[in-house]
């Protein structure tokens, strides 16, 4: 079982838990993303994957490495699209689960905003990411880590 982290736009906080989760739990965690990652040193089952190309080149690593029992962390719908009927577990970085069935309309509600913005309509956007989040995301992954290293299905 590996951790996963789309770590382009991943928040310091997020990436720090999964940092402490990685060492905690003992299991792999791989931050991918288009730029060069600076990892902290003393975690011994971390590592950076750089990815060269367009912005979705750290999305497609992914999508083709994870596997089912794997747990994933991206704020990215169309990556969670491709990974939840994989089994695996996918979260954001504000905690919410992806599943079988809320990742239809996630997508939906993602491709219509996104069609709202292209004609110029501001949507606004997330809430600052502050404490509450950072909670939540801790609480969701390690209920997903905890459910992937006893071999549970990720969430449907």
């Amino acid at each position: 079982m590996k951790l996963w982290i789309d770590a382009d736009a991943t928040p310091v906080a997020v990436k720090e838990i999964c940092y402490r989760a990685s060492d905690r739990l003992k299991i792999e965690a791989i931050f991918v993303a288009n730029q060069r990652l600076q990892l902290p040193p003393g975690y011994a089952l971390l590592q950076s994957v750089r990815v060269d190309g367009s912005a979705d080149a750290a999305d497609r690593y992914i999508a083709e490495q994870a596997v089912a029992g794997d747990v994933a962390v991206t704020q990215d719908i169309p990556l969670a699209a491709l990974l939840v009927p994989k089994g695996v577990a996918t979260i954001d970085p504000r905690g919410a689960v992806y599943t079988e069935e809320s990742i239809g309309e996630r997508l939906s509600v993602r491709n219509f905003m996104e069609g709202l913005r292209g004609t110029g309509v501001d949507t606004g956007g997330h809430a600052p990411y502050g404490p509450r989040e950072r909670q939540l995301f801790a609480n969701a992954l390690n209920r997903a880590l905890t459910r992937a290293l006893r071999g549970a299905p990720a969430p449907s």
